[in-house]
């Protein structure tokens, strides 16, 4: 979307699970909303706070308890008010909600109502005519889980702001993120500033903030096509007993395992999904044990 696509009129919502978020996956957008004299707001799902080792290697700690990580995340909801005082942002244009780092998945099933109804609070109260949110396939939990989020909320909203998806973590296929902004020079190092203003994250990872933040920024439009109700996976016979389904839908979540979910299985072996009559309806395949690799291997799936 070149610059002329946005005007004074463009109001913008951009969903950041984490500090650092908004500016990797929208840091040119959003300087060139307010450069057309439009509004902008990010809401913040999580402050971070659970990033311990940034936080063991800054702060010369191994045991991070309660305490440590209530400072860890007010020093990275400061960060993230420095990085969009360095895109032109006020500091109203934060809208931060507080919930658990690491725990947005848990909170479909949790407080599916509760998390559903603080989106569409923000929706409401802000009237975006665009938002930007992760990407499903994002392999990071958080960010799949807050697409997933982001769509339930605007079901059956009408008119729905228009919806763009952005990847940040994980192999990002451009062919499906068709939507592109080239960066201006000095529009590329605002957003640099920006993110060296998130100083726990540069810490041992600045190399890699800076190459997902460096060059154009990618979106996909968000249509909310209906799907085949197809499963992309087959897994292997050995993990089944430890698989599990979780589905969501506007109606609420389900987790069971994957020897009790409701499949069918086609002719060619591909599993369906049956049951669900209403859309949109998502489904994230994952192993019921803990791991320390907190990326997903399966993720969600639109169907």
């Amino acid at each position: 979307m070149p610059s002329s696509s946005v005007s004074a009129q463009t109001r913008l919502l951009v969903v950041a699970p984490h500090p650092d978020d908004e500016t990797i996956g929208c840091g040119l957008l959003l300087q060139q909303v307010l450069a057309a004299g439009g509004a902008v707001c990010v809401l913040l799902m999580t402050d971070g706070d659970n990033n311990p080792w940034p936080q063991r290697y800054m702060e010369r700690r191994f045991i991070i308890d309660a305490a440590a990580r209530k400072r860890w995340g007010i020093r990275r909801r400061d960060e993230v008010m420095r990085a969009l005082a360095q895109l032109g942002a006020a500091a109203s244009a934060l809208h931060p909600l507080g919930w658990q780092d690491m725990e947005i998945t848990a909170r479909l099933g949790d407080d599916f109502v509760g998390s559903v109804a603080a989106l569409r609070a923000a929706v409401q109260t802000f009237q975006p005519n665009l938002i930007c949110c992760p990407a499903l396939r994002d392999s990071h939990p958080d960010h799949g889980a807050a697409h997933v989020l982001c769509r339930l909320a605007l079901a059956g909203m009408h008119p729905a702001p228009t919806l763009w998806a952005y990847p940040v973590h994980g192999a990002a296929d451009t062919s499906a993120y068709p939507l592109s902004i080239d960066p201006i020079p000095e529009q590329q190092e605002r957003k640099l500033q920006a993110l060296a203003e998130h100083r726990t994250q540069m810490a041992l990872s600045g190399k890699r903030m800076h190459r997902l933040a460096s060059g154009a920024e990618c979106y996909a439009v968000v249509d909310g096509a209906v799907g085949s109700g197809k499963l992309p996976w087959r897994p292997p016979m050995s993990l089944r007993r430890w698989l599990r389904l979780l589905v969501a839908t506007p109606s609420g979540v389900r987790d069971g395992s994957w020897g009790d979910a409701p499949l069918d299985r086609d002719a060619d072996g591909a599993y369906r999904l049956r049951g669900v009559s209403e859309g949109p309806v998502f489904v994230k395949l994952h192993l019921d044990w803990p791991s320390p690799w907190i990326f997903d291997h399966w993720g969600w799936q639109a169907v």
